[in-house]
């Protein structure tokens, strides 16, 4: 009876583990890769005269086999409309572009409209508001290329906006944007002043503004648009006819009361917005899922570097051997909050979807340079579970999120 026994144990043990190491082999892998030059070393930095370095370093990441179940191309997703995909150059002002498309589309939802907005618009007045900022708070405002997606809408609502045309923030001769010289010497003069304590705020503004004028060009007071002359106040209440008050930002974190508004805190938010939603993790994915499903696209930010995120491929994953996918809950995804791995690194705009294998897939216009380095240029194919565990916060119109803020505003 005891051999017998024995017997049994080890056929059973030798099953266990035999059938564990067959299902290790079918797990995901990742690896140390050479860093690859992409779109931004091969075709920005060439058209802006600019070297730099080559890199010479490893990344980790994920090693996809010739999976059938990962998209490969546009056709494969239902999608709203949406401009065609352009690169926000050598800048960080992915903020700026992804919000400014999700407007585009929005005003196609709303008015059967094609319209291409001017991102540089609201970068202007973001970093004169931002500089006026700076005397208030005597230096302690965050200067630098980031924002969030709210600022858009929040520039509009001020400053209005502008078409393309009227104002393209570069030289017409110019294939992209490119800041990093004007950045550095904004935020050297701003030094200048906090170390000098020469905080007269006028000529603060207008000094960021000379600055701005000579590299970004300067926003004209009026311009032309179909034979009839409009400001930016005029053209977006009168043309555009958005309003930006429509535009609610949501998030998912338990270090906040969940159904309430808080602070999204990160530096980006140099302005301290607190009238982020607060949602639990289920009912934040639930919302950009029935938006997309209903024809709302999404401006949605987050965090990019990943191993699962691959630029060639244009997928974003998360591998089993970050987290498998049953374990992706509230926990996993404030885990990576609290330590820092889940940062919002970049903003970007969701415009379609689909489902393979029962899996939901997300149609992503990125205008950041990885963006287009695959073949779908300017567009990324997000899974359901890299949205739910690394995206950080969303901009949507209020009708998309009609429970979620009818339940908040009963509360």
């Amino acid at each position: 009876m005891k051999i017998m026994k024995s017997m049994l144990l080890f056929l059973i043990t030798f099953a266990f583990f035999s059938g564990g190491l067959s299902a290790q082999i079918d797990k995901d892998r990742a690896d140390y890769i050479k860093y690859e030059k992409g779109f931004y070393y091969n075709e920005i930095l060439p058209s802006l005269n600019k070297q730099e370095p080559e890199p010479e370093r490893e990344v980790f990441k994920m090693l996809p086999d010739e999976d059938p179940e990962f998209p490969s191309e546009i056709s494969q997703f239902e999608y709203v409309w949406h401009n065609n995909p352009e690169s926000q150059g050598s800048t960080g002002t992915c903020w700026a572009y992804a919000a400014t498309s999700f407007l585009e589309s929005e005003m196609y939802r709303l008015h059967n409209k094609k319209v291409q907005l001017s991102e540089m618009y609201f970068v202007y007045m973001d970093y004169v508001v931002r500089a006026r900022d700076f005397v208030n708070t005597r230096g302690e405002t965050y200067f630098n290329h980031g924002s969030v997606a709210n600022a858009v809408t929040r520039m509009m609502k001020k400053f209005g906006a502008m078409p393309y045309q009227a104002y393209p923030g570069k030289e017409k001769t110019e294939e992209f944007h490119d800041h990093g010289q004007m950045m550095k010497e904004m935020k050297a003069y701003l030094q200048s002043v906090k170390e000098n304590n020469a905080w007269n705020e006028e000529l603060v503004v207008a000094t960021i503004k000379n600055i701005m004028n000579f590299h970004m060009g300067t926003p004209p007071p009026h311009f032309i648009v179909g034979g009839e002359e409009f400001t930016p106040k005029t053209y977006a209440n009168d043309y555009l006819k958005i309003d930006a008050g429509d535009y609610f930002s949501f998030m998912s974190t338990s270090s906040k009361a969940f159904w309430q508004r808080g602070e999204l805190v990160e530096p980006d938010n140099w302005w301290h917005a607190n009238n982020y939603f607060n949602l639990p993790l289920e009912d934040y994915f639930k919302l950009i899922d029935r938006s997309i499903d209903k024809g709302f696209s999404i401006c949605i930010c987050g965090d990019v570097s990943e191993p699962g995120h691959l630029s060639r491929k244009e997928i974003s994953v998360i591998p089993d051997f970050d987290i498998p996918s049953e374990y992706i809950n509230q926990s996993a995804r404030e885990l990576r909050l609290n330590n820092k791995s889940t940062t919002d690194d970049h903003c970007i705009h969701l415009t379609g979807h689909t489902t393979i294998d029962g899996e939901r897939w997300y149609l992503i216009k990125d205008s950041g340079a990885g963006g287009f380095d695959g073949a779908n240029k300017g567009y990324r194919f997000f899974h359901e579970d890299y949205i739910r565990l690394k995206m950080m916060n969303i901009l949507v119109h209020k009708n998309a999120a009609r429970p979620e803020l009818d339940k908040m505003i009963k509360k």
